[in-house]
């Protein structure tokens, strides 16, 4: 289990105990604080309507943003304040031969003063950080909260428009902006008010020559108003080509072992990166946006200084060398306020109003009509069925019902349904892929909204879904699933859904983390763990949607005696099968074709009426069940609509639930992180990804030029202002000529550097974003291309959410973040060196007391360094598991709404989110902990200065002393800023590290070796095992031991077996998804001596799991237009899907949604069986690519492939013996003995085969047999 030890402790600080002791309580409804209240009530009122939250909003304290309102404005305020003392010890140097004993401790107040003002000012901007950033946490968290429960209640039309990749973008990015919006909204409203407040200050000191200067920042302000405007689209845009980035990469981790079996690394890497380069072209755009803003921070204020002393010139007023250095000061004091806080406030709102959009617009939020008008449907039929839901009978009833997905369609999902089930009765519900089984189920749990009739369900439900679906947790706790642990039932279940022998073969028996996608488990494995939870919940009603199609005959006929028929024997069972041969002992039969009823009836009455079941499955031109997606095609499924069409009540919920429910275990394995500082070497490869030594020592020259002009400019403007004050004191002029020549001699200087400090401001910044987001550019590509290289076995042992943890948040920081604050500390570091470096030159004794400073910087920093690194890759790792349990829980949506285990998920959710807020506010609070030791170590610098310049006033010039004392107050603020965001750049370098970590991935072998294979390779299709072993990895069990089989060419195998017995590891050896050992050989060729890509192209694979992505059903068939029409509808034919397709609108152009989830797990295998038809080589392998389909459908694919590939060799995994029947080999796994071990015999029967696990039989002996004995089952 994940856990949280804090690494660094602060609670021994008096000034921060309280902040230690105060732990934040997130993910709570109740304790939702409305903080900030504007932007909380807009979120509240787009997000939710919840009564809950909209109390507590309103019961929380309203004291608290009127504080921290007044913290803010009362910091400001110091910062307008600090120029006038500053000015009177300015005025007291410039008149001190006039001096007396009064004025001098005067001057001594004013110096007093000063200290105090940036001693408060650090306080108070500390105290309000701290709390905003607080509030912005709860806001973030709480809207994370949200996201995640309306992710619960997605309806089938939400999920067709909304991906994981989606999703998660919200979680990683648009929820970050709340965090950041929080901190600054307050500028929007400070900034004119401190604009106003020190214009007045500045008409008294100089007039009228003050408003030029405001012009400048008035214009300026309304520039960045439209570059918020600007960034605002961008960011639209920027967010859609990230939704489509991550989408595609989300699908690229799910279904990459049929992308690694297709060699279709390279398109994908193609694809992913056509899409950067989109997404680069707007984050570059919004980039110099942001390089722009920060050069008019750097540059601002010595326009505004530039264009109101040339003002001041041109009005002939004289101004004292007071004058000038409060003007300076206060123009320095809206630096902050106006020119950067003002900024990116628009910045961070622009940013916050685009994310609230998204979430607003996206189909998580758009549910209140929907939920309105099923809500209506419910409560009509619970009005009609009061009698039926409270007579205390359980039962499963419906009556004339009819139900649409997409009532625009026109077509309903299931028409005119009627039949009762009781306790103690078994109904089989059977038809051809297609024919409503799933929606029929989906209609019983409540997620299907009626149009007409009536549905009676009465009794707690326990379902199976048709893809089996485990989280990653202890085989155990899949099993639980939050119920207590009972010994003697534990075990009765796990014999009754016979996983006992599994169970012994796994390392730590049920004990077993089960990894993401259910690793290390096979896919009939992961169906009797979904069923055996269904089993130990001993609920009233069990809903079993094919689970016997994943497991072989002789498992399947135990799961159906000693479970479905013995351990439920009591229960109301619905059983969706394909499985026709247990029909018999179904207590009633309801056979469906198109969404209505053919046939309902107990089998015997099938005997008397002479009705052919196997004839009922002939599919002719029959339509499919609709689309629930709005705006798109009808779609044909059975499963279209898995998901709610609202958040509304179930008919389930009537039923109270008085279960005995434990928390559920949910076991993630711990993320492996660097520790310690971020090397050089890092740094490097950053800096070099996108730009050589040239360019970067370039960049050097440039930001170096940037600050010689700027520090220029301040030393002209003192050596200026002593010759004003020169002019003003002593009111003797030489001659007009000379003054003229000098105050233009300046006046031409000072324009010169003003003008270089803009221009190389600028170029700077744009040049700094352009190198590092280019570099970003390249990582990510780097990293795409290794993870699409590595081992199968890499994402076996890794989460979904944490791989995407690297393409979306470390990716995003990358992106966004690190180049934005890299440039702000080069700016600052520069600035903050090059005014340290003015009042050395001016003031020699000023090297004292910043000596001790930079040194006491130097220890903090280092002491902060050795726990902020480490807090960081604790903050990365711990934001894993919050989208790992995204991933999972929208997986496995139906189950967890099925089990009314919505609250246990959202608790698990808010406890991944507790944890990474944990570790995100201790990194916080650390960081202002420096913040306050670095400003009050100053503020004692600023007095030492100040109190200096007075005791050492008669040898000090009036220039220097106004000089060095702006330059003092200047630093404010910004020189812990500087320390900080030097630490912060290490801690962004983090998510460069992890990203370079990933491009260091071990990789599989090469795609291509300098040796190729002919290009007819294969022409034969000869394959042959020669005492090959097999494991997954070095430190793995063997799956399969020492088989040495030949396969000739043209030869039609079977491969059958008990379920985990190896069939499945040898279709992995053959295409290398791990390295075997020994050998195998095809047309004479070891496939270890050829790569990857000429191995895998050259054979075609049906995938046991069916993989589709996002798109239309033509770039499912053929992603990379490599096939014309005609053959794409030929394949389509052979595996009889063609007229299904063909009776859509958009025919081949039908969207499918994420992962295809607008088909039925049958539909989506005949697309993967047609993928590789397509693919025309010699070998084709099957595995259990046909497991949901209907025997009809089967049966017609199988001649279809007998025909088409009667050349070719042809291996079949299947667990139907009637799939089989025509194969000239079967083979079949001994694994009780030899795991994964393949023998040759002839002369048993083939029950034998598969009940006894014996060897290779020649089917003609046994075709009769079998022919007769599945028509047996079959016709009645």
């Amino acid at each position: 289990m994940l856990s949280f030890k804090p690494t660094f402790s602060l609670s021994s600080f008096t000034f921060f105990k309280r902040l230690f002791t105060n732990i934040i309580k997130i993910s709570k409804k109740k304790n939702f604080e409305g903080d900030f209240t504007i932007l909380v009530i807009v979120i509240i009122l787009m997000f939710d309507f919840h009564s809950s939250i909209m109390s507590s909003f309103w019961k929380t304290k309203s004291l608290i943003p009127m504080i921290l309102i007044n913290l803010f404005f009362f910091q400001e305020g110091t910062k307008v304040v600090l120029p006038i003392f500053l000015g009177k010890i300015i005025s007291y140097v410039e008149n001190y031969h006039l001096a007396d004993p009064t004025a001098l401790h005067e001057a001594y107040s004013y110096a007093a003063g000063l200290s105090a003002c940036v001693l408060v000012w650090a306080v108070l901007h500390h105290l309000y950080f701290y709390h905003i950033q607080r509030v912005g946490m709860r806001l973030r968290v709480a809207t994370c909260h949200m996201i995640y429960r309306k992710s619960l209640r997605l309806s089938s039309s939400a999920m067709g428009k909304t991906t994981t990749g989606q999703i998660i973008n919200l979680l990683s990015n648009d929820v970050n902006r709340f965090d950041q919006v929080t901190m600054f909204l307050h500028c929007l409203w400070v900034g004119p008010l401190q604009a106003v407040a020190v214009t007045a200050l500045l008409w008294m000191e100089i007039g009228m020559s003050c408003l030029a200067g405001m012009a400048v920042l008035i214009i300026l302000l309304l520039l960045q108003s439209c570059f918020g405007m600007l960034f605002s689209s961008l960011r639209s845009k920027m967010a859609a080509v990230t939704d489509d980035r991550i989408r595609t990469m989300s699908e690229v981790v799910t279904g990459i072992k049929t992308i690694k079996m297709y060699a279709w690394e390279k398109s994908f890497i193609e694809l992913i990166t056509r899409l950067r380069r989109k997404e680069i072209s707007k984050i570059l755009k919004s980039s110099y946006l942001r390089g722009v803003n920060l050069a008019s921070f750097f540059a601002v204020s010595k326009i505004m200084i530039f264009v109101t002393f040339i003002t001041n010139e041109l009005l002939d007023n004289l101004i004292t060398a007071s004058q000038v250095f409060v003007v300076v000061a206060l123009f320095e004091a809206l630096r902050f306020s106006s020119t950067l806080y003002f900024p990116l406030a628009i910045e961070k709102v622009s940013e916050a109003v685009v994310s609230i959009r998204r979430m607003k617009f996206n189909n998580l939020f758009f549910f209140f009509f929907l939920f309105c008008r099923t809500f209506f449907f419910f409560m009509k039929f619970l009005q009609v069925n009061t009698q039926l839901l409270s007579d205390g009978e359980m039962m499963v009833g419906m009556q004339d019902f009819t139900a649409f997905w997409d009532e625009e369609s026109g077509t309903p999902a299931l028409q005119g349904l009627s039949f009762t089930v009781r306790p103690g009765e078994l109904l089989a519900v059977v038809g051809p892929v297609g024919a409503g089984k799933s929606s029929l189920l989906h209609a019983l749990l409540g997620e299907l909204p009626p149009s007409q009739g009536q549905i009676s369900v009465q009794g707690r439900i326990a379902y199976v879904s048709q893809q089996p679906w485990v989280f990653s947790g202890t085989v155990r706790s899949n099993i639980l699933f939050g119920k207590k642990y009972e010994k003697k039932r534990y075990e009765e279940v796990i014999r009754a859904c016979a996983l006992e022998e599994d169970l012994q073969l796994l390392k730590d028996r049920d004990l077993t983390v089960i990894g993401d996608g259910g690793i290390p488990l096979s896919e009939g494995q992961k169906a009797r763990v979904s069923l055996a939870r269904a089993v130990y919940q001993d609920t009233d009603i069990y809903l079993l949607d094919d689970p016997l199609s994943a497991v072989d005959v002789g498992v399947s006929r135990h799961l159906f005696k000693q479970c479905i028929r013995q351990a439920l024997k009591e229960k109301i069972t619905i059983l969706v099968t394909h499985q026709l041969q247990y029909l018999e002992d179904a207590s009633q039969i309801l056979i469906l074709k198109d969404g209505m009823m053919v046939k309902r009836g107990t089998y015997s009455e099938f005997l008397k009426s002479r009705v052919d079941i196997f004839s009922l499955f002939e599919k002719g031109n029959e339509q499919s069940e609709p689309s629930p997606v709005p705006g798109t095609p009808t779609v044909i499924s059975e499963t279209l609509g898995q998901s709610l069409q609202s958040p509304r009540p179930s008919l389930k919920d009537v039923v109270q639930d008085d279960q005995d429910i434990e928390n559920i275990q949910i076991t993630l394995p711990l993320e492996d992180h660097l520790e310690g500082k971020v090397g050089f070497k890092t740094y490097e490869n950053y800096f070099t990804a996108s730009a050589n030594w040239p360019v970067i020592i370039f960049l050097l020259l440039v930001n170096i030029a940037a600050q010689v002009a700027y520090a220029l400019q301040d030393w002209w403007l003192a050596d200026w202002a002593n010759v004003q004050s020169n002019l003003y004191v002593s009111r003797y002029v030489k001659e007009d000529e000379d003054i003229v020549f000098a105050l233009n001699w300046y006046l031409e200087v000072y324009s010169g550097l003003t003008v270089s400090t803009v221009f190389f401001g600028i170029t700077r910044s744009l040049l700094i974003f352009y190198i590092l987001v280019n570099s970003s550019r390249t990582l990510h590509n780097k990293m795409l291309e290794t993870i699409l290289r590595v081992p199968v076995l890499f994402f076996s042992r890794n989460p979904i959410g944490r791989i995407l943890n690297r393409f979306s948040k470390d990716t995003g920081h990358m992106d966004d973040l690190l180049p934005l604050v890299f440039q702000d500390f080069i700016q600052t570091f520069l600035l903050v060196i090059g005014m340290v470096g003015v009042m050395v030159a001016a003031f020699p004794w000023i090297a004292i007391p910043v000596i001790p400073l930079g040194i006491i910087s130097f220890v903090l920093r280092r002491y902060f360094l050795e726990t902020s690194g480490d807090v960081k890759r604790l903050e990365c790792t711990t934001r894993s598991p919050v989208f790992s349990h995204l991933a999972a829980s929208l997986r496995g949506l139906w189950t967890i709404r099925a089990y009314k285990a919505e609250h246990k998920f959202q608790e698990l959710f808010d406890t991944c989110q507790d944890l990474h807020s944990e570790a995100l506010f201790l990194l916080l609070t650390t960081s202002r902990w420096l913040a306050v030791y670095l400003d009050v170590i100053y503020a004692i610098f600023v007095t030492v200065v100040a109190f200096g310049a007075l005791i050492l006033v008669e040898t000090l010039d009036l220039g220097q002393v106004g000089l060095v004392l702006s330059l003092t107050v200047t630093l404010t603020g910004m020189f812990q800023w500087c320390v900080r965001e030097s630490v912060e750049v290490e801690n962004m370098m983090i998510s460069v590290e992890r990203g370079i970590e990933y491009t260091a991935l071990e990789k599989e072998s090469p795609w291509e070796y300098e040796y190729r294979p002919p290009p007819s390779w294969p022409h034969k299709g000869r394959i042959h095992f020669n005492n090959m072993n097999f494991r997954y990895s070095l430190d793995g069990p063997l799956v399969l031991k020492n088989p040495t089989v030949s396969i000739d060419p043209g030869e039609k195998r079977g491969i059958v077996g008990r379920t985990g017995a190896g069939k499945s590891s040898l279709i992995a050896a053959l295409f290398r998804l791990s390295e075997p050992e020994g050998g195998i050989q095809i047309d004479e060729i070891w496939t270890t001596n050829i790569g990857l890509h000429d191995l895998r192209k050259k054979m075609s694979v049906a995938p046991q799991e069916p993989v589709l992505f996002t798109g239309t059903m033509r770039k499912n068939l053929d992603p990379f237009n490599e096939h014309t029409d005609e053959e794409l509808w030929n394949a389509l034919e052979e595996v009889q899907f063609k007229e299904s397709i063909k009776g859509l609108p958009a025919k081949m152009n039908t969207e499918l949604a994420e992962s295809g989830l607008n088909l039925s797990v049958g539909q989506k295998q005949l697309v993967c069986l047609a993928r590789a038809i397509l693919r025309k080589n010699q070998i084709l392998i099957i595995d259990k690519a046909t497991s949901y389909v209907d025997p009809r459908t089967d049966e017609l694919i199988q001649k279809k492939i007998r025909e088409r590939f009667a050349q070719c060799t042809v291996l079949t995994i299947a667990h139907r013996l009637s799939t089989i029947i025509d194969c000239e080999w079967i083979m079949t796994s001994k694994e009780r003995s030899l795991p994964g071990c393949w023998e040759t015999e002839e002369g048993q029967n083939l029950e034998a085969i598969v009940f006894s696990n014996t060897t290779v039989q020649k089917h003609q002996f046994f075709r009769a047999q079998l022919s007769l004995q599945s028509k047996s089952h079959i016709h009645t």
